[in-house]
């Protein structure tokens, strides 16, 4: 530890209070927070200084940092910093370097206690410098979110693109139109089952070439995104650890589609090893692979999806291929399905380029957080490398 850095308890340097009922109060724009994130909007604050919030029950390493005027229920604590000792956004990023979840007190339900959070270690170096490494890994975490949301209006931009087209076939109100088990189609379109233009693919991944892989379970994916790509040495993986995927894979969650865990494989994942809840989809030759990633990912499909899991009997609602294999969708002609991917390919290199550039900035921030926030680096050592990833 530098010389000029100190050592405190979390109650010395902040008031660690309870959140409160939120049920009573009318809707309104103040964010309610608990351990999922905003639950709701409410009409009233509990506070409106910068604070960081940390859990009480459930997920226990859920931390937030909030700048705006809050309401939290009580399965969070909020804190009020002292801004003599402390700067709040660093106090976030050191305690979210703390297994919170390894510091259970052991009641039924995961939980801590304010007696518990009151005696934590917690060693900050001098205002300037806390504020100085807050701005950097804020920068990065800024940075991170811009291309994510930059992402997602590519991404409502294509899916749009596809309505257009497939949906409500705005190119091809000038043809001929007739009739199918769907509605009224463009003459030379089809309606085919899912098991007529996909496969599920079933591949063991390859242990004995690797000695570490990343591996991806269900919760590891949300939305088109993997959430991340650390890799873990392959002895002691849970039992769901089998399935290899490939480049072109699309990955669907068996369990719970409303939650949307999907995603498309754009990149090499030879060390990849995901979990058997996971479908594997592979288009046949009807079918281009982004198209059909479309198709399965569109509102629509998710409900339809949902609503067969939630009527399958079992402890979690769950879907199969086999139980979604005779799903209905309009299959346009190759020729056309071409056409609109020339047009959607730029906005989808665009997103590539912007995922692989958010890995970057993961690993970098990931790497620098527990080093900086010990002191066994110092912001000028990494310098250069923050201002080329900025």
């Amino acid at each position: 530890m530098p010389k000029n850095w100190n050592t405190y308890k979390l109650g010395d340097i902040a008031k660690i209070k309870y959140g409160k009922d939120h049920k009573k109060l009318e809707e309104g724009t103040i964010p309610c927070y608990g351990t999922g994130g905003i639950m709701r909007y409410v009409n009233s604050f509990l506070s409106d200084e910068e604070s960081v919030l940390i859990p009480r029950k459930g997920s226990l390493n859920s931390i937030f940092y909030i700048n705006r005027p809050f309401w939290t229920v009580d399965t969070l604590f909020w804190t009020k910093v002292n801004n003599d000792i402390a700067f709040a956004k660093y106090l976030y990023y050191y305690l979210t370097t703390i297994d919170f979840a390894s510091k259970d007190v052991g009641s039924a339900i995961p939980s801590l206690t304010t007696s518990l959070l009151n005696v934590l270690d917690i060693t900050l170096p001098p205002l300037p410098e806390q504020k100085a490494i807050a701005s950097i890994l804020s920068a990065l975490d800024d940075k991170i979110e811009n291309n994510l949301a930059m992402n997602k209006t590519l991404e409502d931009m294509a899916m749009e693109l596809y309505k257009h087209w497939f949906v409500d076939f705005g190119p091809f109100q000038e043809g001929k139109f007739v009739d199918s088990e769907l509605g009224k189609i463009p003459e030379g379109w089809e309606v085919k089952r899912l098991d007529e233009v996909a496969i599920k693919k079933s591949e063991s991944f390859n242990f004995k070439i690797v000695d570490e892989v990343v591996f991806v379970n269900t919760g590891d994916v949300q939305e088109g995104r993997f959430l991340h790509s650390e890799k873990k040495s392959k002895t002691g993986l849970p039992g769901q650890a089998k399935k290899a995927i490939s480049k072109g894979d699309i990955l669907y969650s068996e369990i719970r589609p409303k939650n949307k865990r999907y995603a498309f494989v754009n990149f090499d994942s030879s060390d990849y090893v995901v979990s058997t809840k996971f479908m594997i989809i592979n288009p046949k030759e009807n079918i281009l692979n982004k198209l059909l990633y479309r198709v399965l990912t569109m509102q629509s499909t998710v409900d339809n999806f949902n609503s067969i899991a939630e009527g399958r009997s079992g402890t979690f609602p769950q879907i199969t291929f086999d139980a979604i294999s005779d799903f209905e969708l309009i299959l346009p002609p190759l020729e056309i399905q071409r056409h609109y991917q020339k047009l959607v390919s730029p906005m989808e290199m665009k997103q590539d380029e912007l995922y692989t550039e958010n890995q970057t900035l993961t690993n970098l921030r990931d790497t620098l957080l527990p080093k900086l926030i010990s002191g066994e680096v110092r912001l000028k050592e990494f310098k250069e490398e923050i201002t080329a990833a900025l």
